[in-house]
């Protein structure tokens, strides 16, 4: 039997999972049915090594899987699905997927973007309902593009925000000393910044970073687009500065929980634009992502 098993794979991560996946590499085993969370332990036994697109691991999770030795998370952002202080704990080694997809989520964040910044989606909305009502938008060209976190994804917008025309700025928590654009305080960002975009990857310091306080203090009628972590921000406090018009619109990638329950404001609101989780989704990007999956796993197990 394989020591490894691929927990919740989709047809279409499977189609390209064959076109990577060698007749030299181990043999992994391949879950399509849908898993619920109780189920989660039953399906692991015998297997050591996991891998997981979107399954949780919380603490009380962890405990009942006592073969599992390595969990591969098909991402960077494993924090969001994984109490990763358990896992060390029990001895669980997680490893994480980054650089995969750098420019296939930067591209979605421009395309997120753009669909706020001309109300694409509303309108779609209501053409579909056989209204015909032409939304004003805002020109992006010569705008003000804030990238929150510099990393491989925020530099890739920070380039494409400059080719479209937009001045670019950019706030990261660590010293850059190579940074492609100019580098400014987290406050003057959000206060000059026309679109501001979330780069942050997930940890104890950045959970609700994106906080009331520093929704507040974003230029009146700003946009926010958010493919990083939905638990990067105050999501109540989104809602509100939404509601209020402070925030002209939202195009959310991302949400706390995954996916969000029904009745989520954010899914209700008409200024926000939604996408399910799919900015690093491209074929591209996703053969990556997989390979390394392979190699990781077998590295580990």
């Amino acid at each position: 039997m394989p020591s490894t098993i691929f927990i919740d794979a989709t047809p279409d991560l499977l189609n390209l999972w064959r076109q990577v996946h060698r007749e030299t590499d181990q043999a992994v085993a391949i879950n399509m049915v849908p898993v619920a969370p109780e189920q989660v332990p039953a399906i692991l036994a015998g297997y050591d090594t996991c891998i997981i697109d979107a399954t949780y691991f919380p603490k009380a999770q962890l405990q009942r899987c006592p073969n599992l030795r390595h969990i591969v998370f098909l991402g960077s952002g494993a924090a969001s699905y994984i109490d990763l202080a358990a896992a060390k704990d029990l001895g669980i080694k997680v490893s994480t997927i980054s650089g995969y997809g750098d420019t296939t989520v930067a591209e979605h964040a421009i395309g997120l973007m753009f669909a706020a910044a001309r109300q694409t989606a509303k309108m779609d909305r209501s053409m579909r309902a056989g209204t015909w009502t032409p939304s004003q938008g805002m020109q992006l060209f010569g705008k003000t593009l804030g990238v929150v976190g510099l990393g491989g994804i925020g530099r890739e917008m920070a380039r494409l925000g400059r080719g479209i025309g937009m001045d670019v700025l950019a706030w990261n928590r660590t010293v850059v000393t190579d940074a492609p654009v100019p580098l400014v305080d987290l406050d003057e960002l959000l206060q000059r910044a026309d679109v501001v975009s979330l780069h942050l990857g997930l940890n104890d310091a950045t959970r609700n970073f994106i906080s009331r306080d520093r929704l507040a203090r974003m230029k009146p009628g700003a946009i926010m687009i958010n493919t990083a972590r939905g638990a990067i921000v105050d999501q109540a406090a989104l809602v509100e500065f939404l509601t209020s018009g402070h925030i002209r619109h939202a195009g959310i990638d991302v949400f706390e929980p995954e996916p969000p329950p029904t009745g989520d404001p954010l899914v209700v609101l008409e200024n926000v634009t939604l996408s399910a989780h799919a900015g690093f989704f491209t074929p591209e990007a996703t053969m990556v992502m997989l390979r390394r999956s392979i190699d990781l796993a077998a590295a580990g197990s």
